[in-house]
C-alpha cells in the first residue's frame, strides 16, 4: 500500500517513516506547512527535511509555500482556534494531493507529537478524507516520539523549539517569564 505522509518536520518524520515501512506501507513525503513562521524557521525545517529525505530515500512532493499572510488571514482573528484551523488546512491539502496523485491513503507526522491534540487531528483527517474520497491512515505514533527525536539528533538534523506557528513561538517565550 502507498500512502502520502504529510510531514511537519524532519525530526517528527523519522520514526513515522520507519514505522510505516515496517508495516509494509510505502510512504511518500508531502511538505505543505504554510503555518510555519518566521521565514527563517520555515527554511530551516524544509532544509532539514530535504537532507533527511535524501538519506532515507524518501520520495517527496513539495508544496513550497511560505504563507504567513494567508495563514493569519485564514484565522480571522480566532487565535484560540488556531490548531483546528492549522490541522484542517494541512490535512485537507494532504487529502487533496493524495486523491490527485492516486494514493490509497494519507496520514501526518503530527500524530507523533505528544503536544498535539490527537482527537482533533483524527477528526480533521477523517473529514478531509471524506471530502476527497481517500482514506485517512490513523496511527498513534506518540510512543515513538523520543526515539525519533534521538535519531534526529544523531543525524545532526535541525531541531525546532516550537510547533511552528508564530503563536506557539510566542508562547515558548511567554512561559519562560
Amino acid at each position: 500500500m502507498n500512502t502520502l505522509l504529510h510531514i511537519c518536520c524532519a525530526p517528527c518524520s523519522i520514526a513515522c517513516v520507519e514505522s510505516l515501512r515496517q508495516e509494509g506501507i510505502l510512504p511518500t513525503g508531502f511538505w505543505f506547512n504554510p503555518n510555519i513562521h518566521p521565514v527563517t524557521e520555515y527554511r530551516s525545517r524544509k532544509q532539514a527535511l530535504e537532507e533527511y529525505a535524501q538519506t532515507a530515500e524518501l520520495p517527496m512532493i513539495w508544496e513550497d509555500m511560505y504563507g504567513l499572510r494567508p495563514f493569519l488571514a485564514g484565522l480571522e482573528g480566532k487565535f484560540d482556534k488556531r490548531c483546528g484551523f492549522c490541522y484542517d488546512l494541512r490535512l485537507t491539502e494532504a487529502a487533496r494531493k493524495a486523491a490527485e496523485k492516486g494514493f490509497a491513503s494519507f496520514t501526518t507526522t503530527l500524530l507523533i507529537s505528544p503536544y498535539q491534540n490527537h482527537e482533533l487531528l483524527r477528526q480533521k483527517g477523517e473529514e478531509a478524507a471524506q471530502q476527497y474520497g481517500v482514506s485517512f491512515l490513523y496511527r498513534d505514533f506518540r510512543p515513538l516520539f523520543r526515539e525519533g527525536q534521538n535519531k534526529a539528533r544523531a543525524l545532526g538534523l535541525y531541531m525546532q523549539k516550537y510547533c511552528g506557528c508564530i503563536f506557539s513561538e510566542e508562547e515558548r517565550y511567554v512561559k519562560k517569564k
